[in-house]
């Protein structure tokens, strides 16, 4: 083998390859060569091969040929290395050692250019990696069951975890190399660049939608750098940031809230973005139906301040409806009926638009167009039996030929059924308002009323920002239009901490101030002025008593305030040219349910009668009329006719022309005899002793003359009995008198006897002295 192995062996080319052109790294000594004597060229010889290539220091040998025994060189081919070459001159040493440093400088080069190529396909490695690891490990684990069973029945348990401890640790080797290689890429982190400046301010809010978002501190910051406040720029700040807010309000509110955001949305400028509140309210409503009522009592709230708002949102809503109806999109068809519905509960919008619309869907009736005006009828069918009976009545009649037609289908039939039996329970569970949404009071109620055949502008061009030349103006003017809406609430919030200090005696005085300032608002009468239009105006308004009553019911009166009532009632019917029943049946509702009412006519009934002089004939015949009503349908007491002196010194011409028209009617009313027993009637002769006095003869004989002159001589026929007996019960009555006059002149005579017989003893015992 060790003569195989000798260089004679070896081919030629070979050898002299080896001689020619050695390898770098080669020129070291063999083995068993002495150490080199020092020499400055050994550290020359270092610096070069430090500033070597890493892969010329690591790439090996290919002349040294491992041995087969376990890789230990023998001693032949030991022997024969070549020997080491001689050295060069230092010219030839200097050239190669540049050659070898621009070689190094490129490989430095080639690795810096392949390093910015690993970083753009860094993450594509980590992900090849881990699928690798991962496919690695599924084949080992695919290898492990794809064993034989026969090979598995014959391992015993010690190899089986074995082979497991050899493949885990064979894993676990591979994943520590892939990371060491991960963590050893020479990866530069790119540093962060610094974040850009915010870009202009007209660049920042371009477009419809209002461009990029803006965090509520910088828009403010944005606000208060703004020099100029007419600017095009401020102008979309402030509208993008009133669209917010009205969107944000009218998102939030409901029945428990509404008190307190009510204030805070008319702190914002609702005339510039009354457009923003309609459409804001239409879509709110129509994404969630179940706070239709809630939505409407808003609207309600604002449309006492602003009636252009509220009549621009029904135009929407009425246009919304008709559009519904067109394309029969049921669901949009039932929300925007159910908003006008909840519209109508509030009087926002009138009676006659809730009856038109169930004319419209009623009349080519089909199934969903039943289906809607049964759920309308639900929603505002309680105020409408109040306001307009006759009207819901009709419609219900619409109802029931429907029914009777029989040309829909089983389940709205059962709709209408069911209908009618919540218009027999007076519409119990569907109440027209809550309480908690009754905000606004009836004296400051606008209502509107549009046609469905009519054309509407929704104005459109109101929901995005236009540029307002006079921006600066208008704003100033909403905010004095604020402070008359609001009055000092805001001062007072600003104010609070200020208030929260404040001592006992600086609150006293606080109330003070307010009780004259009631005083003062009180003696103005403004209240009492509106109070008293209301009432005139629902009284004339309505079509008949019962409608009437049922409206002034709902008024709500404070204590003390119920005389207005009956006040304005008898000066209506005084008014008239004629008397009309519509307000004696009035009068006497108004008795009959509450007794405050009966008290207050009693009082009225005095009244008049003490100022009728001042009355005209008309006036005079129509309150007569009106009370001779109440009397004869015993709403009033008869004992009001107690106020009443039939007599000739205690009445006038217009007193006596009351008088002949209160009994004319009762007489009509009842008839001569019911009249004549209710005047005879032993329990009220007490009241009647002033219109049929019995005192003096004089007067009884007016009395009698004068019910005889108005063609009631039969009631005066106890009276007649009465005079003609009265000289006979005169006369019983003088005797008693004459005998009691009798004995005290005989008593008086006795007296005088004697007195006079003392006297004269006087005399004579005076004469003897």
């Amino acid at each position: 083998m060790a003569a195989s192995a000798s260089p004679a062996a070896s081919p030629p080319s070979r050898r002299r390859r080896r001689d020619d052109s050695p390898r770098r790294g080669d020129h070291r000594k063999p083995r068993g060569s002495p150490p080199p004597s020092p020499s400055p060229d050994r550290d020359a010889e270092r610096r070069r091969r430090s500033r070597a290539s890493p892969s010329d220091r690591d790439r090996p040998r290919r002349d040294s040929k491992p041995s087969e025994d376990n890789g230990i060189a023998k001693p032949s081919e030991v022997d024969d290395l070549p020997p080491r070459r001689a050295r060069v001159p230092n010219g030839e040493e200097e050239e190669d050692r540049r050659t070898r440093r621009s070689r190094a400088s490129d490989d430095e080069k080639e690795d810096e250019r392949r390093r910015r190529r690993s970083r753009a396909s860094e993450d594509e490695r980590d992900d090849h990696r881990g699928k690798r690891d991962r496919a690695r490990h599924r084949d080992s684990r695919r290898h492990h069951r794809r064993r034989s069973p026969s090979s598995e029945l014959t391992s015993s348990p010690d190899d089986r975890r074995s082979r497991h401890r050899r493949h885990e640790s064979s894993r676990r080797r591979v994943e520590d190399h892939d990371r060491e290689e991960r963590r050893s890429s020479p990866v530069r982190k790119e540093p962060t660049p610094p974040l850009p400046p915010p870009p202009p301010l007209p660049e920042m809010i371009p477009g419809r939608t209002g461009g990029i978002y803006i965090p509520p501190f910088r828009m403010a910051q944005m606000l208060r750098d703004v020099e100029d406040k007419s600017s095009p720029e401020y102008q979309r700040l402030t509208w993008d940031a009133l669209k917010k807010s009205i969107n944000g309000l009218v998102n939030k509110v409901n029945a428990t809230n509404i008190k307190n955001l009510v204030p805070e949305l008319l702190a914002e400028n609702l005339v510039r973005g009354r457009g923003l509140f309609c459409q804001s309210c239409i879509k709110s409503q129509m994404a969630s139906p179940g706070f239709t009522d809630v939505f409407a009592a808003l609207v309600a709230v604002v449309n006492t301040k602003f009636p252009e708002i509220g009549r621009l949102l029904l135009v929407r809503v009425m246009l919304q409806l008709k559009r519904a109806y067109k394309r029969n999109d049921k669901p949009q068809l039932l929300a925007a009926t159910k908003f006008v519905a909840h519209l109508v509960n509030q009087v926002v919008v009138h009676e006659v638009v809730a009856l038109e619309l169930l004319t419209v869907l009623l009349a080519d009736p089909t199934d969903d167009s039943v289906e809607v005006a049964v759920g309308f009828v639900k929603e505002c069918g309680a105020i409408l039996q109040d306001l307009t009976p006759q009207g819901l009545h009709a419609m219900f009649e619409r109802f029931r030929g429907i029914l009777h037609e029989g040309e829909i289908d089983k389940r709205v039939q059962f709709l209408i059924e069911g209908l009618f039996a919540i218009r027999k329970a007076k519409f119990q569970g569907f109440p027209a308002i809550r309480p908690e949404l009754d905000l606004v009071e009836q004296e400051d109620q606008c209502t509107h009323d549009i046609s469905l055949e009519t054309e509407l502008d929704p104005e459109t061009n109101l929901n995005v920002f236009r540029l307002n030349p006079n921006f600066a103006e208008d704003e100033k003017a909403y905010e004095n239009l604020k402070k008359s809406i609001l009055g000092d609430e805001m001062d007072e919030d600003e104010e609070g901490s200020d208030d929260a200090s404040d001592d006992e005696d600086e609150e006293e005085s606080d109330d003070e101030e307010d009780e004259e300032q009631m005083e003062i608002r009180d003696k103005t009468e403004t209240n009492l002025i509106n109070l008293r239009r209301t009432i005139y105006l629902t009284i004339m308004s309505s079509v008949d008593f019962e409608e009437a009553g049922h409206k002034l019911l709902k008024i709500k009166l404070e204590p003390g305030q119920e005389m207005e009532l009956n006040i304005m009632l008898l000066e209506c019917c005084s008014q008239e040219r004629t008397y009309l029943r519509y307000y004696g049946l009035l009068g006497q509702r108004f008795c009959m349910i509450n007794k405050v009412f009966q008290e207050n006519f009693e009082k009225c009934f005095v009244q008049q009668y003490s100022m009728i002089h001042r009355l005209e004939t008309n006036k005079l015949r129509n309150v007569a009329k009106f009370f001779a009503h109440l009397l004869g349908t015993d709403a009033l007491p008869w004992h009001v006719l107690a106020y009443i002196r039939l007599t000739e010194e205690d009445t006038t011409s217009s007193s006596r022309i009351f008088i002949k028209i209160l009994f004319q009617e009762l007489s009509e009313h009842l008839g001569i005899r019911l009249l004549n027993e209710r005047l005879n009637d032993p329990n009220m002769q007490d009241s009647f002793e002033s219109v049929f006095p019995r005192d003096h003869p004089k007067n009884t004989r007016f009395s009698i003359n004068f019910f005889t002159s108005i063609g009631l001589g039969g009631i005066t026929e106890s009276l007649r009995e009465y005079l003609k007996n009265m000289p006979r019960l005169i006369m019983q009555q003088q005797k008693p008198a004459l005998s009691e006059s009798e004995s005290d002149g005989e008593s008086s005579g006795l007296g005088s006897s004697s007195e006079s017989e003392s006297s004269s003893d006087e005399r004579s015992k005076r004469r003897k002295k």
